[in-house]
């Protein structure tokens, strides 16, 4: 993990200088540290980085924008492994009706946001961690690293 965070933020410092911190590749940065953050439980540290992403996301893309959903789904995980139920609770819904009303059921991306972030919230608190939100993202490269089954953009 050191020298995948050690990568990540100087691709992330690389890109803030150069493309500035809110490119949709500079905010894809932040994620994939944040992922990194994450998978080792560092959950405060990934929280900040969440949020930052999420709120940028939320400004320069909209929020109802398959980016910012996912993002919204990431903090919400990371909630829920901090035991901040409600929170997580509240954040899980708000990404399941906006993807339902938005895109659909029947959209990839819905299917993903439900079958991959545990928002089922009748089954909320039974888990155990796990789980991240798989969606859409800039589509210039991957956000994550790590041992998770999927991760987001």
């Amino acid at each position: 993990w050191k020298e995948a965070e050690e990568l990540e933020v100087q691709v992330m410092e690389t890109r803030k200088r150069v493309l500035g911190e809110e490119y949709p590749s500079t905010l894809t940065s932040m994620a994939n540290l944040a992922s990194t953050f994450w998978n080792q439980g560092r959950w405060k540290e990934a929280e900040e980085l969440e949020v930052q992403v999420m709120e940028t996301r939320k400004r320069v893309l909209g929020e109802e924008h398959p980016s910012t959903l996912t993002s919204m789904a990431n903090l919400a995980s990371t909630y829920r492994n901090q035991g901040r139920w409600k929170e997580a609770e509240e954040l899980f819904v708000q990404v399941m009706e906006t993807s339902l009303r938005v895109l659909g059921v029947e959209h990839p991306e819905h299917a993903d946001q439900h079958g991959q972030s545990g928002v089922d919230v009748k089954e909320l608190r039974a888990m155990d961690g796990g789980g991240r939100a798989g969606g859409a993202g800039d589509g210039d490269d991957f956000e994550g690293a790590g041992s998770r089954a999927s991760r987001t953009r």
